[in-house]
């Protein structure tokens, strides 16, 4: 191959006749064209369009031809919850006939006419490269603007991601390659589609994108994973146990904010979907897994739901993501499933509340299923009904069947010293003089107003800028009163700082909402760039840049920060909670521990950068002259 490394692009409608014209053109043309299309490794897109919802198809393979000619003659299941023949209800297919019927139906769709296919060379193609950029490709079309499955209840504009295996690849010599490659390739094909394909700068700050099972693992993350995925292939085998009296086998994930607990979490539980008839490669020897999501967090749940569902995992007649009260009601200790994954599992309540009537979620889990996975991290407990006592930690980690320990920071995008000096404020109280970072900005703000347009700023959107700046907002510590209801008055419940005020999260949706904007997480509304976001709303997802206002709860007395409770509007914080000590119950506060948890999960949100501006005048004094 000569000159700088390209792709070439080429779309042709979907049948025989034209596979055979697109082998005429590329053999005419001769050259690279016909070595990239035709001699070497390629990546391809199968699509189909009916109205504005996409069925697609994603592979890679040594010959294309061959490959073409194998889709336009043979079928292919579908995803196990995605196996669902017209009229009847998932979990109806264990007959061949039925899987048949699946099979024939899969490609006999896009056999009809209107689909195309993209076939993709690269002059960098090896095997190991296509499979990254299949996998890439998987990443960024289950990702796209306003995903969801292209079936019935879906809404418009979704993409029906069939096949959507991941490939996972150890070290190669072009490696290095993969992202300049891959985003030449998504420019080529958004000349065809810009629906189909969006700016790929749009998808990167999506929180589907940030959660998609297809990201690439770090090695941290990949040994995790095969450990989860083999302590679940263990238990299956597994055949002797008594639902009644025994519980569950217990895999923590522990790791801090940032340490990839989502993603990893989000990997393992598309792979358990993937070894159903049909498979082309099987890491275990894994079958039809029952295995569930859970996620005590509204905002985390529906971007769960979403990737599910475009994933062909999940449906509304098939749930397999859902809040665990809705799981723990809904299923039978005598009658447990396979697995649960549990996101955020330092949110699980630990005595009963509203609908749930138990003592702790994660005890009722381990009851319900052979194998539970939860990511924990005590340092993101956030009220006094996720409260654990020392003693009921050690109990927890020592009833541990395996602990899988991520540390590898992965949101921070620190030289070091940004995130160390973030480190002394949470752990320590300690301000230290702000750092110097090259990939980390630290700024304090002498006002709110001077925060928020900061913020704005680096919230705009074009197609140079928005990759590196993305998502931006406000949030705070909750300091100021919010109520569900509205106020009698009819106004927002605010924010408020001498004469400066901003609405709390999720309260002007109702005039500002855009269309498509209703599945995305808060942070993704463009009208909550005039809000202010809270723990509730933020954890669990990044930001690019977070600006965060911090209230008069956390204040600087001595040379050191302190917390104090009375100036929390947070019950769940300022509540005592009843526990057992020396066999007698007693009331105790956990407003500190909790103030500095909370303080822990606004101060590590940011990916690039973080903005602050302190209500506690000695605190925004300290502030400012550290950062001088």
């Amino acid at each position: 191959m000569t000159g700088k490394p390209h792709p070439v692009v080429e779309r042709f409608p979907f049948s025989r006749t034209e596979l055979d014209e697109f082998i005429s053109r590329a053999e005419a043309k001769g050259g690279e064209d016909e070595i990239l299309l035709l001699k070497y490794p390629t990546v391809y897109v199968v699509y189909r369009k009916t109205g504005e919802n996409y069925s697609v198809y994603v592979g890679e393979t040594n010959s294309i031809v061959q490959r073409t000619e194998t889709h336009l003659t043979e079928g292919k299941t579908r995803p196990a919850a995605a196996r669902v023949v017209e009229g009847e209800e998932p979990g109806e297919l264990d007959d061949v006939e039925e899987k048949s019927k699946a099979a024939r139906s899969y490609w006999a769709d896009f056999r009809e006419e209107g689909s195309e296919i993209f076939v993709i060379g690269h002059s960098l193609f090896n095997k190991s490269m296509t499979l990254d950029v299949e996998d890439k490709l998987m990443l960024f079309l289950s990702s796209s603007e306003g995903v969801a499955r292209a079936n019935k209840g879906a809404h418009k504009g979704g993409v029906d991601l069939l096949n959507a295996r991941g490939n996972t690849q150890g070290r190669y010599f072009t490696e290095k390659y993969v992202d300049e490659a891959f985003s030449a390739i998504w420019r080529k094909l958004r000349r065809h589609d810009k629906k189909l394909f969006p700016l790929e700068s749009l998808i990167r700050q999506s929180a589907l994108f940030k959660a998609s099972p297809f990201h690439k693992l770090n090695e941290e993350q990949l040994t995790a994973k095969v450990e989860i995925l083999k302590a679940i292939d263990a238990a299956s085998r597994e055949t002797d146990r008594q639902p009644s009296t025994q519980s569950g086998k217990l895999v923590l994930v522990k790791g801090a904010a940032g340490t990839g607990k989502t993603v990893l979490l989000s990997s393992v539980f598309f792979e358990l979907f993937q070894d159903e008839p049909g498979a082309e490669e099987s890491v275990f020897d894994f079958q039809s897994f029952d295995a569930y999501l859970l996620v005590n967090h509204d905002e985390m749940c529906t971007v769960y739901t979403q990737i599910a569902e475009t994933l062909g995992i999940s449906d509304g007649k098939n749930l397999r993501v859902m809040k665990p009260t809705k799981f723990i009601n809904e299923h039978d200790p005598a009658k447990p499933v396979d697995v649960v994954l549990v996101d955020e599992a330092h949110l699980l309540w630990t005595q009963g509340k509203q609908s749930y009537r138990g003592k702790n979620m994660l005890k009722d889990l381990l009851d319900r299923a052979r194998v539970v996975i939860p990511v924990f991290d005590e340092s993101q407990i956030m009220a006094g009904n996720q409260y654990w006592t020392p003693e009921e930690l050690d109990a927890l980690y020592e009833r541990a069947d395996h602990t899988v320990l991520l540390k590898e920071q992965m949101r921070i995008d620190s030289a070091g010293p940004a995130e160390e000096w973030i480190r002394s404020i949470i752990d320590d109280g300690v301000i230290h003089p702000v750092p110097k970072d090259s990939r980390y900005e630290i700024r304090v703000f002498e006002s709110p107003q001077a925060l928020h347009e900061t913020v704005k700023q680096r919230a705009q959107k074009d197609e140079e800028s928005d990759f590196k700046n993305g998502i931006s907002r406000l949030i705070a510590t909750y300091d100021w009163d919010f109520k569900r209801s509205e106020r009698e008055d009819g106004q927002t419940w605010d924010v408020v700082i001498g004469g400066w005020r901003l609405p709390w999260n999720n309260q002007i949706s109702k005039k500002a909402t855009k269309r498509g904007e209703k599945k995305r997480s808060w942070a993704e509304k463009g009208y909550t760039l005039d809000e202010v976001g809270s723990t509730f709303t933020v954890q669990g997802f990044d930001l690019n840049y977070a600006g965060v206002i911090i209230g008069p709860s956390v204040k600087y007395r001595e040379g050191r920060i302190v917390f104090d409770g009375e100036e929390s509007k947070n019950k769940g914080f300022t509540d005592r909670r009843t526990i057992v000590k020396d066999g007698k119950k007693v009331k105790v506060s956990l407003v500190e521990e909790l103030l500095r948890n909370q303080l822990n999960v606004l101060l590590t949100r940011g990916v690039h950068g973080l903005y602050l501006f302190a209500v506690d005048e000695e605190l925004q004094q300290a502030l400012l002259a550290a950062s001088r």
